[in-house]
């Protein structure tokens, strides 16, 4: 194994190529110029992504974990700092693996790495971990916030709903469906697809936006929350993937079963709403941006999330979504 200067150089500056401001990650700083809408996020082994998950898949997932952040806030996606922890051991092939990974996807959505950090653990068994600060440019309208959503609005949701969470039970032997459904579910837990044209297709658009990140009906909640409404989510319109109604199709508790969907994590899709003013717009920027989406209930009075069955009854739910410091 070369020394941490020599994998800085050999690795990751040559992902800051594009970047002027990253100075060939030779620098103690990068330059940015400009307003920009910024996140970051923190994957950590074992609890984000597994020991055995190929490396070039993980590089890939803390990048599209910060991008599906910035697609619901309908910002263009520029660059990222980077910060790695190894565990203590790791291969230069496992890094080469890594920073290959990284490539593919800065390739894929036109970013670059700026900065940031590689370390190594000392303790034994200690995990990877992964930090990721992305930033984008702030549409013409501005960041689509989470508090603007009123009553009256459409909620609409990208994409297909649950099989995030249906791949991480496969993965773990939870949940045994055919192979072809296996992979299926497995590709969307292990890479998922931040809808980055989408948003910037949503400005404008959107009165409030989330990525779901903790689950359909956690994301919702914080929406609710944050602009002080409720809204009305009718299970039967909620997105599914075949693979997805295939399983659900053969569940005893039908409700129980759309529960465990709409609270799954991983998904990585965008939660929002919109006025009904605003529906061919939203139907064009689908269209134009090849992206799945689909209304899914209403904005109402009052708060929290009401996920409605075909007769408009209440489905019961779990409290809340994903949560890092919950058993």
């Amino acid at each position: 194994m070369t020394g941490e200067f020599d994998i800085i150089a050999r690795y990751f500056a040559p992902l800051s190529a594009d970047f002027e401001g990253a100075f060939g990650l030779k620098d103690d700083a990068a330059l940015l110029t400009g307003e920009f809408v910024v996140t970051k996020d923190v994957l950590v082994e074992g609890v984000h992504f597994r020991a055995k998950d190929p490396v070039s898949a993980v590089a890939r997932k803390a990048l599209r974990v910060n991008l599906s952040d910035l697609a619901a806030k309908g910002a263009r996606p520029i660059g990222y700092f980077l910060g790695c922890v190894w565990p203590t051991g790791v291969t230069e092939e496992a890094i080469a693996e890594f920073a290959a990974g990284l490539k593919a996807d800065q390739d894929l959505f036109k970013i670059a790495l700026v900065g940031g950090d590689t370390t190594a653990h000392r303790a034994k068994g200690a995990p990877f971990v992964i930090s990721v600060t992305m930033f984008g440019a702030k549409g013409p309208a501005g960041m689509i916030r989470r508090s603007g959503a009123q009553v009256g609005d459409d909620a609409y949701v990208t994409g297909t709903i649950g099989d995030a969470g249906l791949g991480l039970a496969a993965l773990a032997g939870d949940l045994k469906p055919a192979a072809p459904h296996k992979s299926f579910f497995a590709e969307r837990y292990q890479l998922p697809s931040p809808r980055v044209s989408l948003g910037g297709a949503l400005c404008g658009c959107a009165s409030a936006a989330i990525d779901v990140s903790d689950g359909l009906i956690a994301d919702a909640r914080h929406v609710a929350e944050e602009s002080s409404v409720g809204i009305e989510i009718h299970a039967e319109k909620i997105p599914l993937s075949e693979a997805a109604r295939f399983w659900l199709d053969r569940q005893e508790d039908r409700e129980a079963a759309v529960a465990r969907l709409a609270s799954s994590g991983d998904d990585y899709e965008i939660f929002f709403s919109a006025p009904s003013s605003r529906r061919r717009s939203i139907e064009m920027a689908s269209q134009l941006t090849k992206t799945p989406v689909a209304r899914i209930g209403t904005v109402s009075r009052g708060g929290g999330v009401r996920l409605l069955n075909g007769l408009g009854k209440s489905i019961a739910t779990s409290a809340g979504g994903y949560d890092h410091f919950q058993p």
